[in-house]
């Protein structure tokens, strides 16, 4: 159940700049998370879908304090994380944890699955060696894994299996927000099931909030409570796993669920197709409004979101060009 808020994240930015190359002393700035404004609820599972590129990761990461932001605040439990130091990071770190899209790249080729599951608890300095061994392997088993595996390397085991242990390290320190970052894209349709099972088996057991990003509708639409849909940085509608899935109502969201292959034939070809090229909106109006077939006067001008009595409305809806 849901009950009060533990993110806030407000106005967030992220800006890169990119030089012009060789020939060119122009530089370029890319706005991988553009002003967003966003909640995440204690117990809910908050779904982050859209196209590669859109700014899903940098979210991520500017959440794990893995970078820092160009504007803007996220609150966690009331606090601003960006002014953590010292022993705070470390304690707000140990409260939120994240899993990774690459289940080989992402743990050490030369440690154990056991030392890895066991070294966040070394690091943090959480009980005795003995208390540490004990959870370890009672988290190892909790995920699915075997004691017998305990002193295997990453090459020893399957990709599902890999996604396990970087489960395990993520659930050892018993966090508040693990933050899932495509966690399934790259195992097999079959084990993808297995883990988001397993996803959703733990948090209920160990009362669980997941930040989950995907680009998969329907992985999302299976784990997710709320769906926020990310274009270009930018959020452009928000809305309740239902509502998103049966009545989208900003454009890109009907796009990318058109999107998704259907085995009906009669299905086949229909729905709104994109069309032009990937380009930023200038001015305060809807990032999408470039490709958009709908685009009227008003997407110039009018954010992409409007929040009226909990339910998401794009400026093209408000404008009843949809």
């Amino acid at each position: 159940m849901m009950s009060g808020t533990l993110v806030e994240i407000s106005q967030l930015s992220k800006q890169y700049t990119l030089s012009g190359g060789f020939f060119s002393a122009q530089k370029r700035i890319i706005h991988a998370v553009n002003h967003i404004d966003l909640q995440i609820f204690k117990g809910e599972t908050l779904g982050v879908v859209g196209e590669s590129g859109c700014g899903k990761s940098t979210l991520a990461r500017l959440m794990t304090r893995l970078e820092k932001p160009t504007g803007g605040s996220i609150n966690f439990k009331g606090e601003n994380i960006f002014s953590y130091s010292g022993e705070a990071l470390k304690s707000y770190r140990r409260g939120v944890q994240i899993i990774f899209q690459d289940t080989y790249s992402s743990l050490n080729p030369r440690k154990t699955a056991f030392s890895m599951i066991q070294e966040p608890l070394t690091i943090h300095r959480l009980g005795i060696r003995s208390e540490r061994e004990e959870r370890a392997l009672d988290i190892m088993e909790r995920v699915g894994l075997k004691k017998e595996q305990a002193h295997r390397y990453p090459h020893e085991f399957s990709g599902g299996q890999r996604q396990r242990i970087g489960i395990a390290r993520a659930l050892v320190l018993n966090p508040e927000l693990i933050i899932a970052d495509e966690p399934v894209s790259s195992l097999d349709v079959s084990i993808q099931a297995q883990i988001l099972n397993l996803i959703k088996d733990l948090k209920r057991d160990f009362n669980l909030t997941y930040l989950f990003i995907s680009h998969d509708l329907n992985v999302i639409r299976y784990i997710s409570d709320r769906v926020a849909v990310m274009y270009l940085g930018k959020i452009v509608e928000l809305s309740s796993n239902e509502n998103i899935y049966n009545r989208p109502l900003h454009p890109y969201t009907r796009m990318l669920l058109d999107a998704v292959p259907s085995c009906d034939p009669r299905e086949r070809g229909r729905g709104i197709k994109m069309k032009g090229e990937v380009g930023f909106a200038e001015g305060q109006g809807c990032s999408f409004q470039p490709r958009c077939p709908y685009r009227a006067e008003i997407c110039k001008h009018e954010p992409p979101l409007k929040q009226i009595d909990e339910q998401s409305f794009c400026a093209c809806h408000m404008a009843g060009t949809i």
